[in-house]
């Protein structure tokens, strides 16, 4: 019998609830992540959706910041969603003055690229590396990456061609919120770097 992978949720703001059920539901053992010391012995993480400032200032004043860095870069698997894109991103296109993220994905990432609340929007999204259906995505004050590097690939995109979903080696960043449409197979995909980490 195979143990449940231990999957930390970092727990400073967001929809940590959502991922909880999800992650739970596919068999990882959840924990909340909220101090440095709680990253220990995690076999992967989830960055969840919220206020990409707020979760960025917060991990600082709890001395997270840091220990998240070195996670990251010492090839944790993470999976990050909305805000969780944002903070993976190694650069911000329109930060708040002295905003900074935890990086590791090479990308370039615009927040609140589709403007405010109101022009929150569901989308279908072909993706590929999950075949069939299309993905039901939720789009809720959604960033947009707008620039790769060559070690990081697309894998999702909208009909305009903007890219909303990538990875590189152990990181996968959405700009969407799959944990709130029913969609699991990105957390399935997460669970499977994290099961070959």
């Amino acid at each position: 019998m195979t143990t449940a992978p231990r999957v930390g949720i970092l727990s400073l703001q967001g929809d940590v609830r959502e991922h909880a059920r999800v992650l739970t539901e596919l068999g990882a053992q959840v924990e909340l992540v909220r101090r440095p010391g709680e990253l220990d012995g995690l076999d992967g993480l989830v960055l969840p959706g919220g206020e990409s400032t707020v979760i960025d200032k917060l991990s600082r004043a709890f001395e997270l910041q840091s220990p998240l860095r070195a996670a990251i870069a010492g090839g944790l698997p993470v999976l990050g969603t909305c805000a969780g894109l944002i903070l993976l991103a190694d650069r911000l296109a329109d930060g708040i003055a002295g905003q900074e993220t935890f990086g590791g994905l090479d990308a370039t990432v615009r927040r609140n690229a589709f403007g405010g609340q109101v022009e929150s929007f569901e989308a279908d999204l072909e993706v590929p590396e999950l075949g069939a259906p299309t993905v039901r995505a939720a789009f809720i004050r959604a960033p947009v990456i707008e620039q790769l590097g060559p070690d990081a690939t697309a894998l999702a995109s909208l009909p305009d061609g903007r890219v909303v979903a990538a990875e590189q080696g152990n990181l996968l960043g959405v700009a969407f919120h799959p944990e709130s449409t029913g969609e699991t197979r990105f957390h399935r995909r997460f669970l499977d770097r994290v099961r070959g980490a």
